[in-house]
């Protein structure tokens, strides 16, 4: 099994730890991982913004580097939801990519469920000594039906109890473009999230997507919340947490 690992611009920026923590994570379940060292953005920032020359360029950069594998995975709700709801909008007019395009969308998986549903990872390497709340991301609860495949791995690590918030299925506010086009109704998103999370009582939010991490994350400490981890699933699956 060839998986190609979209480690996704904003990991490999930000916290490439969750990139490595991914591919311990597939190879842990027998895949042959590989990752094309040109992949940069799946174009979904461009997309968001209208700009659909240079998303277009960015989806095709992207399929050339990735159709040669079994399947992609990406330690993201929102990228892999990118491809697989969205690809093929982008090249609606274009009959030959379009083929191309819907073979790769229908072989993408975000990683837990990928995990879960593909690999069937029954065995999770990581331990975590405290509880967890888990954030569900818009994109990848909406468009990639990610919901209980974390929280059942989750609940496989040793040591680790998840407790639920009041609405985890709720915005955080990020939504890429929307957090900077609509700061005031983002940054009340956030603090309404964030008291969410401080009510729950866990030691850490846990979620999929990096863009909903850095959001919440910064939003707590300028609350002043110095205590509450955020943390990547993959990190804490992989006992990288």
């Amino acid at each position: 099994m060839r998986v190609g690992l979209f480690v996704t611009c904003l990991v490999d920026l930000m916290r490439p730890s969750i990139g490595f923590a991914a591919l311990e994570l597939l190879e842990a379940g027998g895949a042959e991982v590989v990752v094309p060292p040109t992949q940069t953005c799946c174009g979904q920032p461009a997309y968001n913004s209208g700009d659909r020359t240079d998303a277009i360029a960015l989806a095709r950069k992207l399929v050339a580097e990735f159709e040669g594998c079994d399947y992609v995975v990406a330690p993201s709700g929102s990228c892999s939801g990118m491809i697989r709801t969205h690809y093929p909008d982008l090249f609606a007019g274009d009959a030959a990519m379009l083929a191309r395009v819907e073979k790769l969308a229908a072989r993408t998986y975000e990683l837990t469920d990928f995990l879960a549903n593909v690999v069937k990872f029954e065995r999770v390497p990581g331990r975590f000594a405290g509880t967890v709340t888990y954030h569900d991301c818009c994109a990848g609860l909406r468009e990639m039906n990610v919901k209980t495949q974390p929280r059942a791995l989750l609940g496989r690590v040793e040591g680790l109890r998840v407790t639920e918030m009041a609405e985890p299925e709720t915005c955080c506010g990020f939504g890429g473009t929307f957090s900077i086009k609509f700061g005031d109704i983002s940054a009340r998103l956030a603090d309404n999230k964030c008291g969410d999370i401080e009510q729950s009582g866990a030691d850490a939010v846990v979620l999929g997507d990096l863009g909903c991490m850095l959001n919440i994350e910064g939003r707590l400490r300028r609350r002043g919340d110095t205590k509450t981890k955020v943390l990547h699933v993959a990190e804490v699956l992989a006992g990288k947490a």
